[in-house]
């Protein structure tokens, strides 16, 4: 059996399907680039039949990448198969991922369907695939809920037909780590060929236990762990990337496994999807969060200072994170502003570049210090960006304990310029009612918080606002020295992606 475990990344699709995370085109396509940076087998790009956007950032991924393989999602139906090979069918290494259910919950509640029908789908989509190309992996959605007669039926079917992936979904997070080792023993001591094929998991984080699943499997036979990105995805999240790779790399001797994995890029990675998604790392996140390798107790600082095996079984530097922290300033030059982007993990055009830089200097002039973080939001607030049907202006804002605070804004709605004012609670809250006289949205503010994105009083404000309208949810982001600004920057970023996110329909695995 072989010993390199192929890393399916499945941020784009799953890890997309969080409230508020999703992308456009472009922001798909700068995370794939970085996907192949940090060297995982499979980007699973999106699910093609769910809308024109969808169909539209799989294939510009199939045709961009070239080391590793795009897979594009699709149900266990003709022409979901058909437009998902559509989109990848221009890929180096494409590959056909289909799906459908076995647990009688689904069958019985979802599909409607009895296990004759859906055995015969799943035969016939995998043969729908295979006359497209040889790469294709099944699922077996909420294959931890499924009868194990049944489920071992289905998978040598799909195993007969030609897949040549089969994968055990833990769709909604329900095994423990002790009974999905038995599942995935069981399936390989039971189905005829399975040593032919990859045995894939993909576990969800509904208990807390996504991670432990995907290891437990591994330990079992499974070669293949679909995973996310800092664990974004439906509910409670998908298992981590970053946590699965370096367990097994921490713990080699346990597992007797690698992966191809460049972990390095770990917290670049990590750090590209927050910014993007707006979703950042809880401090305490394993791996990249920001307290990953900080210690605060005398004890643990003793300890580390004398050996730091005492109290880091890993070092920052493996995954990426610098032990020191080099500072941009004022007389920092264009070489210096380019490496310290590229060592971020961001590829700029020329013309980005000057535009990204043009923005530094001017930020120079009200900060003493431009911090990473502070370099990031440039990029993320000039360069990738969802169009703007909606643009702010300018904000002007009377407040204080003897006046009734008052906002003034300006909106560009599709290059046409309104104005107005409005009363609020606060500042923020005027603002926030100024904008929406404007837009006349339905909208309603479900969140909305202010982080200052480095120290000191000439801290940038990170402002982000979360919408939600009609089921669907979106997280705006707005950076300014200014927090009233920054706010109103978050309110109107977030009000273009609802805009956008109301033009497509995600599916879920």
């Amino acid at each position: 059996m072989s010993t390199r475990i192929l890393i399916f990344d499945t941020t784009l699709r799953d890890g997309e399907q969080s409230p508020g995370a999703t992308m456009n085109t472009q922001e798909k396509l700068l995370v794939a680039k970085q996907l192949e940076k940090l060297g995982v087998d499979v980007i699973e790009a999106g699910f093609p039949i769910a809308s024109e956007d969808d169909f539209n950032a799989v294939s510009m991924i199939a045709k961009t990448i070239r080391n590793c393989q795009v897979a594009g999602l699709c149900r266990a139906n003709n022409l979901d198969i058909d437009r998902a090979w559509e989109a990848v069918k221009s890929a180096k290494h494409p590959r056909i991922h289909t799906f459908i259910s076995t647990s009688d919950i689904h069958l019985k509640y979802q599909l409607k369907k009895t296990r004759k029908q859906v055995l015969e789908d799943a035969v016939a989509a995998v043969k729908r695939a295979r006359s497209y190309c040889d790469n294709v992996e099944f699922s077996a959605m909420d294959a931890t809920r499924s009868d194990i007669d049944y489920l071992t039926k289905v998978i040598q079917a799909v195993v007969k037909a030609g897949a040549k992936i089969v994968n055990i979904p833990d769709t909604v997070g329900y095994i423990m780590p002790f009974e999905f080792g038995q599942l995935i023993r069981s399936l390989m001591e039971n189905v005829d060929g399975i040593e032919d094929v990859i045995v894939s998991v993909h576990c969800h984080d509904d208990l807390g236990l996504a991670v432990a699943n995907s290891l437990a499997a591994v330990k079992e036979g499974a070669r293949q762990v679909e995973c996310t990105i800092n664990g974004l995805g439906e509910r409670a999240g998908n298992a981590s990337l970053e946590e699965i790779v370096m367990a097994i790399k921490t713990r080699k001797e346990a597992f007797g496994c690698t992966t191809g994995i460049a972990t390095e890029q770990l917290f670049p990675t990590s750090r590209l999807v927050s910014k993007i998604t707006g979703i950042t790392c809880q401090p305490n996140k394993a791996i990249v969060g920001a307290n990953a390798f900080a210690h605060e107790s005398g004890i643990h600082q003793d300890g580390l200072l004398k050996e730091k095996l005492t109290y880091e079984i890993m070092t920052p530097q493996s995954v990426g994170i610098p032990e020191s922290n080099i500072v941009l300033g004022k007389h920092s030059g264009r070489h210096a502003f380019r490496d310290r982007i590229t060592e971020l993990g961001y590829v700029l055009t020329d013309e980005e570049l000057n535009l990204a830089f043009k923005r530094f200097k001017a930020l120079c002039d009200v900060k003493k210090y431009v911090y990473d973080e502070d370099i990031e939001m440039i990029i993320m607030d000039e360069i990738y960006k969802i169009p703007e049907k909606y643009k702010l202006s300018y904000v002007t804002v009377v407040c204080g304990n003897m006046t009734i605070p008052t906002a003034t804004v300006r909106v560009e709605i599709d290059g046409t310029v309104h104005q107005n004012a409005g009363f609020g609670d606060g500042p923020v809250d005027a603002t926030f009612k100024a904008i929406r006289s404007i837009i006349k949205t339905e909208s309603k503010v479900a969140k909305f918080y202010i982080n200052a994105i480095t120290g000191g009083t000439d801290a940038q404000g990170e402002a982000f606002v979360k919408l939600e309208e009609k089921g669907v949810s979106v997280i705006g982001k707005g950076v300014d020295t200014d927090i009233v600004v920054a706010s109103g920057k978050a309110y109107v970023n977030a009000l273009n992606k609802l805009e956008f996110v109301k033009r497509r329909k995600i599916g879920a695995l």
